[in-house]
């Protein structure tokens, strides 16, 4: 899709996002799929002692239980980390039915993320319940602290206490992200950024609790030359 020069970029994104998510499931071919039937072997974890596999949902889920990890990142960023071991992507469609399992604020929180590198290098979305310059935003940490990139977001995400869907889908040529809430059809979160082409996945927060289950990956493997 190409952009006219007298549309807003904002409109542009917003287009190419919707285009690029319906094409998504026919396009990309699954990856990985997990519901933690099996427990989490696939899994690792920045702190592996916050993390349990536990009755839950519509069996069994991976549960975050810690609200404050012992994992120190070299760079102010997301504490609570649960990576897919051994994938990357570049195109790519991650998907997640998820609860939040902590008592309500403001900043009521949890995570998904992607483009991976390692600890210094990495996208984050920070589905927030209330919007600031550090929440309910699309962040990138590259050797530095985490740094806003979205170019739209909402008022905040309204979590309760019942389960959600979340998705991000990610065009790496373009650079566009697009990130959903329960609605499929219409981000919530935008940006355009190219520096991480290709990367890991992961679910977590930065300090809060929450439960992950059915999650869904499609996506163009990538594999290092």
């Amino acid at each position: 899709m190409r952009c006219h020069r007298g549309i807003a970029l904002i409109l542009c994104v917003i287009t190419f996002a919707a285009s690029l998510a319906q094409a998504a499931d026919t396009e990309l071919p699954v990856v990985a799929e997990e519901d933690f039937q099996q427990g989490a072997a696939r899994w690792e974890y920045a702190d592996e002692a916050a993390w349990k596999v536990e009755a839950g949902g519509s069996g069994k889920v991976l549960a975050l239980l810690k609200k404050h990890s012992d994992y120190k990142p070299p760079f102010r960023s997301p504490y609570n980390m649960a990576l897919l071991k051994d994938v990357q992507v570049s195109d790519f469609q991650l998907t997640a039915r998820v609860q939040s399992t902590e008592p309500d604020y403001g900043h009521r929180s949890l995570c998904l993320f992607f483009g991976y590198q390692d600890p210094a290098h990495f996208y984050y979305v920070h589905f927030g319940k209330k919007t600031d310059a550090h929440a309910n935003q699309i962040f990138i940490v590259d050797n530095a602290a985490r740094t806003k990139i979205s170019t739209k977001t909402t008022d905040g995400t309204p979590w309760d206490d019942n389960w959600h869907t979340l998705r991000v889908a990610r065009d790496a040529a373009s650079g566009t992200i697009a990130v959903y809430f329960d609605d499929m059809n219409e981000p919530v979160m935008t940006a355009v950024d190219k520096t991480f082409t290709w990367g890991r996945i992961g679910v977590g927060s930065f300090d809060d609790r929450g439960v992950f289950d059915q999650i869904e990956l499609r996506g163009e493997v990538h594999k290092p030359n």
